[in-house]
């Protein structure tokens, strides 16, 4: 019987088991060391029985597609306890770390090596250029800005990520990731969201405090300068704000709108009818000079094209879903596989990102179902810019910082209603 004819399941399982034995009992810098020997190294490790284990896993027929989960679920089975106690956070790095010293096994040389070492190297090597990876990757990015907080990132949009908690869970995790992985993320994700709406209030609070209308003395003994927190100017905050939480329409607020029309939408008496209202919805904030050029045409004919076999029927929380999802990908992008986003580039050019996000937003406030769908958009927008230098794409940078701002006063706990 040939030696790896244990199920690759249990083996994979003895894996797991294993770190989760030595995290509760080791240092960070111990088991860092246990995983470099097992994973990164290849040479002998201290316990026989689970190095037996990881030649069975790389030395199956199914290690080219499996290896890069396993490893994946190793490593997140370390990040979310030390996640979970600041002291050992900087520990999160190292390990990530480790997959930048993994260079491609020598075509020569290595010939005693077993043949199970060889492999390893081998599907390490390969981890390092895999979705898995990139997502460790994108995750240290976050972990070493939370560190040690620095507005002067590297240039590549990617050093951005930290930023935009909305997209954490798109850009951080995907379709295969482990319980372990999503807990680690979506603790996260909380933490600096609460952050930004602390950082935004208290900005704004002494914005107020030292506004041209106190007087000299209230002014001279307001709160001290809080530093803006996101990349938008001092008066592009203070634009943004004002058109978010005021009267977009000279009496209405985006709240009022949305629920306006979602008022209206429960007496439609057809999904035709619907769509005409939806159209005429979103197209009262855009400029007429601009709607009417082309704008306005293309949304009324993805609007009319939408789902035509329903349109004698009466609506249905599927068909507000169905449809909202079709127009994000009409205003945003489709997909990863065909990332083209011609619209959306023409209406941040022609509108500006204020009044580009307040159209997304505007579509999330009437089915909130839709807002993680609109969050993968342009998480898709993200990741296909990703290594492109900040300066080159200034406008994706500015709706993001734009398209932050209108999430977290209108989905936050953030309450900045007193600067109307």
């Amino acid at each position: 019987m040939s030696s790896y004819s244990r199920p690759i399941e249990s083996s994979e399982q003895a894996l797991y088991d294993h770190f989760l034995q030595w995290v509760d009992r080791e240092p960070p810098e111990a088991l860092i060391q246990r995983f470099k020997s097992l994973f990164i190294d290849g040479g002998a490790y201290s316990d026989r029985e689970i190095s037996t284990a990881l030649a069975q896993v790389v030395c199956s027929g199914s290690a080219d597609e499996e290896f890069r989960f396993v490893v994946n679920r190793c490593c997140h089975i370390l990040i979310n306890r030390w996640q979970a106690r600041s002291q050992f956070q900087p520990a999160v790095l190292d390990l990530i770390a480790l997959f930048d010293q993994v260079q491609a096994r020598p075509t020569s040389g290595g010939l005693y090596r077993s043949r199970s070492t060889r492999r390893l190297q081998d599907l390490v090597v390969d981890f390092t250029s895999t979705e898995q990876c990139l997502t460790l990757r994108r995750l240290a990015r976050v972990l070493s800005e939370q560190l040690e907080p620095n507005r002067s990132d590297s240039q590549d949009l990617g050093m951005l990520i930290p930023r935009y908690p909305y997209l954490y869970e798109h850009c951080l995790l995907n379709d295969d990731s482990v319980s372990e992985q999503k807990s680690t993320v979506r603790k996260l994700q909380a933490e600096r969201q609460r952050q930004f709406e602390v950082d935004l209030s208290r900005y704004v609070t002494s914005m107020v405090r030292r506004s041209p209308a106190m007087s000299p003395t209230a002014a001279a003994i307001a709160a001290p300068t809080v530093q803006n927190p996101t990349l938008l100017g001092d008066r592009a905050l203070g634009g943004a704000l004002k058109h978010y939480l005021g009267r977009v329409d000279g009496s209405n607020t985006y709240r009022d709108l949305a629920q306006g029309f979602m008022t209206r939408s429960q007496h439609t008496p057809s999904y035709r009818v619907f769509k005409n209202d939806l159209f005429e919805y979103i197209t009262s904030s855009v400029d007429g000079d601009y709607g009417a050029r082309q704008f306005s045409n293309q949304l009324y004919q993805q609007l009319r094209v939408a789902s035509p076999e329903n349109d004698d029927r009466r609506l249905s929380d599927f068909l507000v879903v169905r449809t909202c999802s079709q127009l994000l990908n009409f205003l945003v992008v489709e997909s990863p596989q065909n990332p083209r986003h011609f619209v959306f580039m023409d209406l941040i050019t022609n509108l500006g990102p204020v009044v580009t996000a307040g159209l997304l937003l505007k579509i999330v406030l009437i089915c909130r179902k839709v807002k993680p769908y609109l969050e993968r958009r342009l998480s898709i927008l993200f990741n296909h810019y990703e290594s492109c230098e900040q300066a080159t794409v200034q406008w994706l940078v500015q709706v993001l910082e734009t398209m932050n701002l209108a999430l977290c006063l209108h989905f936050g706990n953030i309450d900045l209603s007193f600067i109307r």
